[in-house]
């Protein structure tokens, strides 16, 4: 778990702060390598414009992605988090997204208990040909999480980390 949490601290310090700029979401995307990563690096290659504010992290199968990363990924400050898997029966490891579907099912509902919307908890199938797709869908989550505001965890999160004096900046110096 320690390398996927590394890559999911963003960039608190740049991120929405309360006061007069627009709130710009902060998404992290765990996306399978062979389905959603690839379709997502198809769109780029393609030139189709996606929000900058999106942290994509690859991942060999969406069934290796634990309810903990989506709740670490919250935690630390992201306003939204996808898992992307393969379509149902085109698993390249047979039935990781059956797991991935489950799991995330739990992670909607321990979200929910805790009062975070459980909107802000996404998974879609996306295949490596659906690069169009990946770019739709992520543009409209934008819109839906400004709408949302600011996860109310982010706050926690920037108080968290300054209170430790850690960089919530993973390219700072000093950041987890």
């Amino acid at each position: 778990m320690a390398n996927i949490v590394k890559q999911v601290s963003p960039t608190i310090s740049s991120s929405y702060s309360g006061k007069s700029e627009p709130f710009e979401p902060y998404i992290v995307c765990f996306a399978c390598n062979w389905c959603t990563y690839t379709g997502s690096d198809q769109a780029g290659r393609s030139r189709m414009q996606r929000p900058a504010n999106v942290r994509i992290i690859r991942v060999m199968c969406s069934g290796r992605v634990e309810v903990e990363y989506a709740v670490e990924a919250l935690k630390r400050g992201a306003d939204g988090v996808v898992i992307g898997a393969c379509h149902i029966g085109d698993c390249h490891y047979l039935s990781g997204n059956h797991k991935s579907v489950r799991r995330f099912a739990v992670a909607k509902q321990l979200v929910a208990q805790y009062g975070i919307n459980p909107a802000r908890l996404q998974f879609w199938h996306i295949s490596a040909s659906e690069g169009a797709e990946f770019t739709a869908r992520i543009k409209e989550y934008v819109k839906e999480l400004r709408e949302l505001g600011p996860s109310p965890l982010k706050s926690m999160a920037q108080h968290q980390y300054s209170s430790i004096g850690v960089a919530s900046d993973p390219n700072q110096e000093g950041s987890l």
